[in-house]
């Protein structure tokens, strides 16, 4: 690592190797300014190098974080690119179902196709901007990531059309803060555009008489099967606006909405290796074990209400190869500054808003 320009103003640092990437961190020296104009060229020049760097607080003193890939990754972007297609196809065939129309071989109508698209445009968008959230706050920190990764499912086998997307982290995290940045981005970038979606599609969707399930004020008609769809708060809040008494028959865009805050939701559960346990164990390693366990009991009592909550606690295990808390960063000794800590408690304020109980029932 080439450090000279900017170790000169560092009182003590230490450099970490991690595969293809280096990290030097350290304390400004007290008889430099950290704003000095020497500091900022070297800064400048680091990052059109192709690094990256932060700035952090710790016990009274300025840290520097600087970060450095020997060789970028070379991604295959046609593979990404094909499953976000072949998603596309499939959503745009579930949404004509949701819509109560078919699309598909030997199915195709003009109207079915715009019904299809009015769900699968929305929900692909929620979907790309959680995952590029993740993305975008990876790279930017110098993380090796993979694009975002679609995976598509038949309708006849998915009411939605998609099992949702990932990225992969490819190489360790180094601090508490990059932790944080890159599990927040996500949820936070997907609430973003779920919530107007959800709410243009609650203003087309229609009220109806049709009796309500425990917990389900929202149902669609596929091939005259109801399927209602579980109350969260948000959704509750989100709906009070149009001041209309009953059960709402959801146009498609609303299912894409409410498909997006059910995603916000399951990847804000504080377990494993979940957006909710990168953001809580950022924030208290310690509050992000007992609140696994506790959310992990509570997942098998309310699988009794909806099996896919037992689904979800398996799944949760197998991520975490048996162990439900998150595994530690390299340097943990950094905590979170108050700004962050601030945004942490709004992610798990949307995780309890959104949060369904019976995500999905059946008369």
């Amino acid at each position: 690592m080439n450090e000279p320009p900017i170790t000169d103003h560092l009182a003590a640092w230490r450099v970490a190797s991690l595969g293809d990437r280096e990290i030097l961190e350290g304390i400004v020296a007290p008889q430099h300014d950290p704003t000095s104009p020497e500091l900022a060229r070297a800064l400048a020049a680091w990052d059109a190098e192709g690094g990256a760097h932060y700035w952090d607080a710790y016990r009274g003193v300025r840290w520097l974080v600087l970060v450095r890939e020997h060789t970028p990754p070379k991604e295959r972007w046609w593979r990404p690119a094909l499953l976000f297609v072949l998603t596309l196809v499939t959503t745009t065939t579930a949404g004509a179902a949701l819509a109560g129309l078919t699309l598909g071989v030997g199915h195709f109508s003009a109207a079915a196709l715009r019904a299809g698209l009015g769900f699968s445009i929305p929900l692909a968008a929620i979907l790309l901007a959680h995952e590029s959230g993740h993305y975008v706050a990876a790279r930017r920190l110098k993380v090796d990531a993979s694009p975002p990764n679609f995976i598509p499912m038949p309708s006849m086998w998915s009411l939605i059309g998609t099992m949702g997307a990932f990225i992969r982290i490819r190489s360790p995290i180094y601090d508490r803060r990059t932790l944080f940045d890159i599990g927040v981005a996500g949820p936070l970038a997907g609430a973003v555009v779920a919530i107007p979606v959800l709410l243009a599609g609650i203003a087309l969707s229609v009220w109806t008489p049709v009796a309500p399930m425990p917990l389900a004020h929202q149902f669609v008609l596929i091939d005259g099967a109801v399927f209602y769809f579980g109350d969260s708060l948000l959704f509750t809040l989100l709906r009070m606006p149009f001041g209309v008494p009953g059960t709402l028959q959801l146009h498609p865009a609303a299912v894409a909405g409410w498909v997006g805050l059910l995603v916000t939701s399951f990847n804000l559960l504080p377990l494993a290796q979940l957006d909710g346990a990168h953001i809580l164990h950022a924030m208290s390693d310690r509050a992000q074990r007992v609140g696994a366990v506790f959310v992990w009991l509570a997942l098998l009592v309310l699988g009794m209400l909806w099996f896919g909550w037992w689904i979800w606690a398996a799944l949760a295990l197998a991520v975490g190869r048996g162990r439900l808390t998150h595994p530690p960063v390299l340097a943990p000794e950094r905590p979170l500054d108050q700004r962050r800590m601030i945004i942490g408690w709004l992610a798990v304020a949307l995780f309890i808003l959104t949060f369904a109980p019976v995500p999905l029932a059946t008369p």
